[in-house]
């Protein structure tokens, strides 16, 4: 693939915020943004508004997941883990080209893993671990996204908020397999079922993507605290309605409390300006587009097909509607029977739902190998 390098200065005004919503007791989201040149890695005035170097801008948002403190535990280390992967592997690289920025976040995504995974085994009282993680790399003029888990990154441009990653959750699979609408997925009860998240498993196949960005484009990265609780057409409004990027992210955050508030919401709102930018016009296509260097052919995502098989299954499968939020859980992975408690010496809601969400899965998968015979 060629070099995304823009022929002029590309400008970028971003902020961060992260709040710890209406009902949980505690923050297991983290987020980061860093110039890469520099490695600032920082919301201060210089990073705030910055003209990219180089070695481009990374923005990231993580929402971990596992109970007790080992969700806020795994979403710090893959951000700190991903910054210093990406100054390891593209910022002291002799290489600067487009290729290797991508290969770059896809394997720093990699080693977060690894290392969650690793951390958790050597530490029983966080089995289970994990965290979601979304990540884009600006180079010129073009996004780099590596994606894991549900949280979201939205491309608003001309009114129009357009999500450009993809969820890696059971309702994505039941809606691309139509067996479920947009419209169903949002209020349905396995809506907060993942099927990829750092930590879980030794290994993760990540969903890397590619979007070229024009003059005026706002990036939203975020947690599913915030996208859960509003829609597109939300978002659009608030970026368009707001003077600058701080009253956006306190906009989004407010409204997504206003909604219930029933989990962690964490928004990183980035604009883009300068004259490396083209102005937009109406035939640029804004999505999820798969990215593929001319060096490397490995596939992204490819979900096993006999673990959608077992999960459209469950999905079909009644249930007993429950009253409080559910909370993200992977399938079909959960913490040990033998996995330390928290310390108040009950285990917390969110690690006796993933224990429920397992067993879930696990009958779910008898049932439809019984009627497979």
């Amino acid at each position: 693939m060629t070099d995304s390098r823009a022929n002029g200065p590309v400008i970028v005004h971003v902020f961060g915020r992260t709040d710890v919503g209406r009902t949980r007791e505690h923050n297991e989201d983290a987020f980061v943004v860093a110039d890469l040149t520099t490695m600032n890695a920082t919301l201060q005035p210089e990073v705030r508004t910055h003209v990219t170097g180089e070695r481009g801008t990374l923005f990231m948002v993580a929402d971990g997941m596992g109970g007790a403190a080992a969700g806020e535990v795994a979403s710090q280390m893959a951000t700190e883990i991903v910054l210093a992967e990406l100054d390891a592997r593209w910022r002291q690289s002799p290489m600067k080209d487009a290729d290797t920025f991508a290969a770059a976040i896809r394997g720093a995504t990699e080693m977060a893993n690894v290392a969650i995974h690793r951390f958790a085994a050597e530490h029983p009282e966080n089995r289970g671990m994990g965290t979601t993680a979304t990540i884009a790399g600006l180079l010129g003029d073009r996004l780099y996204l590596a994606q894991v888990g549900d949280s979201r990154s939205y491309l608003v441009r001309n009114g129009h908020a357009i999500q450009i990653t993809k969820d890696q959750s059971l309702m994505q699979k039941l809606i691309e397999a139509g067996e479920l609408t947009p419209e169903e997925a949002e209020v349905s009860e396995r809506r907060n079922i993942i099927l990829q998240a750092l930590g879980p498993e030794p290994a993760v196949k990540v969903d890397l993507t590619h979007q070229p960005v024009r003059a005026g484009d706002t990036l939203i990265l975020c947690s599913d605290g915030m996208s859960g609780q509003m829609r597109a057409n939300d978002i659009a409004r608030i970026v368009d309605e707001g003077p600058d990027l701080v009253t956006i992210c306190k906009a989004l955050i407010e409204l997504a409390n206003e909604n219930g508030g029933p989990d962690n919401i964490t928004v990183i709102a980035a604009r883009f300006e300068g004259e490396g930018l083209q102005p937009p016009e109406g035939a640029d296509a804004v999505g999820h587009a798969v990215f593929r260097s001319s060096g490397e052919s490995r596939a992204t995502m490819p979900v096993d097909a006999n673990l959608v098989a077992t999960l459209e299954v469950a999905a079909s499968a009644p249930t007993r509607p429950s009253k409080p939020p559910t909370p993200r859980v992977t399938a079909p992975v959960a913490p040990p029977a033998s996995a330390a408690p928290p310390s108040s010496g009950r285990p917390s809601p969110t690690a006796l739902r993933l224990i429920f969400g397992a067993i879930f899965i696990l009958v779910a998968a008898a049932l439809y190998l019984t009627r497979g015979r």
